[in-house]
């Protein structure tokens, strides 16, 4: 549908409402003042030009994948609804193999011939081919990729040095800057749009360190991995991705910054790799009734649900119910600060931690290990958090198991030898066995099931239906209105969540 009715209108609604004050001094200010905007960023951009590249990248694949056409982000990836690329499908009938091409942006960051573009431009690519501003046209190989910031880097053999431009700085940007956007959109060749900075450290849920640089720049497919520049020609962001019903621009685009990129892309460069920082611990954020519960002012911080066994924390340093407040002296506010501080340190480093347990202040120090090694053993099923549950038994009859009185809408039993083979609990597990959960009960919001163990309330350990009943009677005269609980499932896996005591 056409957006002219609609711009229009705007148009009609600002003259009538001038010509309700046209005898005002504001009206007259209004009318006569010209329209605002940047200088001329032509001489910038010619300066610039050169070191922006095209990327087209070729796949071949068989004629049943007609209907999705490769290469694509995973099926179910949050950057999916973002991160759909131009692509067009040549030749071949059903059955038979055919070429699939698709189009994106990069930029040179040193002569020799590296190029950063989004890991989405380039994946599952069979060729790459970089199409310089002169015509010229290079193979390109591809260095190394990091899909958790959807940045690539790659590499091209040129006869003479390139044209290459610098990052800059994104943490001086300032929201109402001015800022270029040079890309490819729609394969039409290098472009330039400009606009100014929207919003910074935006969260729209594409990976673990989430905090985009938000633009009105016209960012259209095939913008994606192209450079956001300043008014110095300085790289302050990676275009990445657009909010859009139709799949163009609507003023909504986001870009990787580059305080965020820089280090991702150095690392790509030097290994091949990501060598990112790894604390060895699961965590969650402090939510409102968890802060309420803890007693905090306001909520902040993360809260430490787990720790992965072979990882960085081997003496107890940090403990599950800990809150970490910050990070080698970075204040974290909410989780996903100290996700992006600890994956932005070096492997290997001594750093100083700063915790809240027991509703007191502590620091303690740990070495952090890798994350990529951590998430390989993950994947090993080695205690990390990628480990797959097995089916979960059916629960044992209420007559062989006789249960407490009904707590929070939960029915409770000691953790004995009976119940721990019934519900399949892991001999490591220690608590009070969750038997039953009444419908729509307080236990039940929380999605606390039969079979879950209560390990401590309150932050104090739990061993019988008892105690659990106790400290939630303690909490309720302490004129708390939520009880924090800490649960393990039957492998021991924790987490925490908050059952309101009204």
């Amino acid at each position: 549908m056409s957006k002219r009715p609609e711009f229009f209108r705007g148009l009609v609604l600002t003259a009538a409402t001038a010509l309700l004050f046209s005898n005002t001094a504001l009206a007259e200010t209004a009318l006569s003042r010209p329209a605002a905007g940047p200088p001329s960023v032509a001489d910038l951009a010619e300066s610039l030009l050169d070191a922006v590249v095209n990327i087209s990248i070729s796949q071949n694949v068989k004629g049943e994948d007609d209907n999705a056409p490769m290469p694509q982000v995973p099926e179910g990836s949050p950057h999916q609804e973002f991160f759909d690329e131009f692509f067009k499908g040549q030749g071949g009938e059903g059955g038979r193999p055919r070429t699939v091409n698709s189009l994106g942006s990069g930029f040179v960051i040193d002569p020799s011939g590296y190029i950063v573009t989004n890991n989405h431009v380039i994946q599952d690519a069979d060729d790459i081919e970089i199409n310089l501003s002169n015509g010229t046209r290079l193979k390109a190989k591809l260095v190394g990729t990091d899909t958790k910031t959807d940045l690539a880097v790659l590499k091209v053999e040129p006869k003479t040095p390139l044209k290459a431009v610098s990052f800059g700085d994104s943490r001086k940007i300032r929201i109402g800057d001015w800022v270029m956007v040079v890309g490819n959109p729609f394969g039409l060749g290098v472009s330039v749009s400009v606009g100014v900075v929207s919003a910074r450290g935006r969260n729209i849920n594409a990976g673990p360190y989430d905090s985009f640089i938000q633009t009105d720049a016209a960012i259209n497919r095939g913008n994606s991995g192209g450079p956001l520049f300043n008014m110095q020609g300085e790289v302050i962001g990676i275009n990445t991705a657009i909010l859009s019903q139709t799949g163009m621009s609507v003023g909504i685009g986001f870009a990787v910054p580059t305080e965020l990129a820089m280090n991702v892309v150095n690392q790509l460069k030097d290994f091949g790799e990501t060598r990112r920082g790894w604390l060895g611990v699961r965590i969650q954020p402090v939510t409102d009734d968890i802060a309420e519960s803890l007693k905090m002012d306001v909520p902040r911080g993360a809260l430490v649900s787990g720790i992965i066994e072979g990882g960085p924390i081997s003496h107890g340093e940090i403990k599950a119910g800990d809150i970490i407040i910050r990070f080698d002296g970075i204040e974290v506010g909410a989780m996903r600060d100290l996700m992006r501080a600890v994956g932005e340190s070096p492997v290997g480093k001594a750093v100083d931690v700063v915790i809240i347990r027991d509703g007191k202040e502590q620091t303690v120090r740990v070495t952090l290990g890798r994350l990529e090694d951590g998430e390989h053993m993950a994947s090993a099923g080695s205690g990390g958090e990628l480990k797959k549950e097995s089916p979960k038994p059916s629960e044992p009859p209420a007559a062989t198991l006789p249960a407490s009185d009904v707590v929070l809408g939960m029915k409770l039993a000691v953790l004995d030898v009976d119940r721990r083979k019934s519900f399949g609990i892991a001999e490591s597990v220690k608590g009070v066995v969750v038997t039953e959960v009444q419908a729509n009960s307080p236990a039940a919001e929380r999605r606390v099931e039969a079979g879950d163990v209560i390990v401590e309330v309150g932050q104090e350990a739990m061993d019988s239906p008892e105690d659990v009943t106790s400290r939630v009677g303690e909490l309720k005269a302490d004129g708390r209105r939520n009880a924090l609980l800490m649960i393990a499932n039957k492998t021991g896996e924790l987490r925490f969540v908050t059952v309101r005591m009204e």
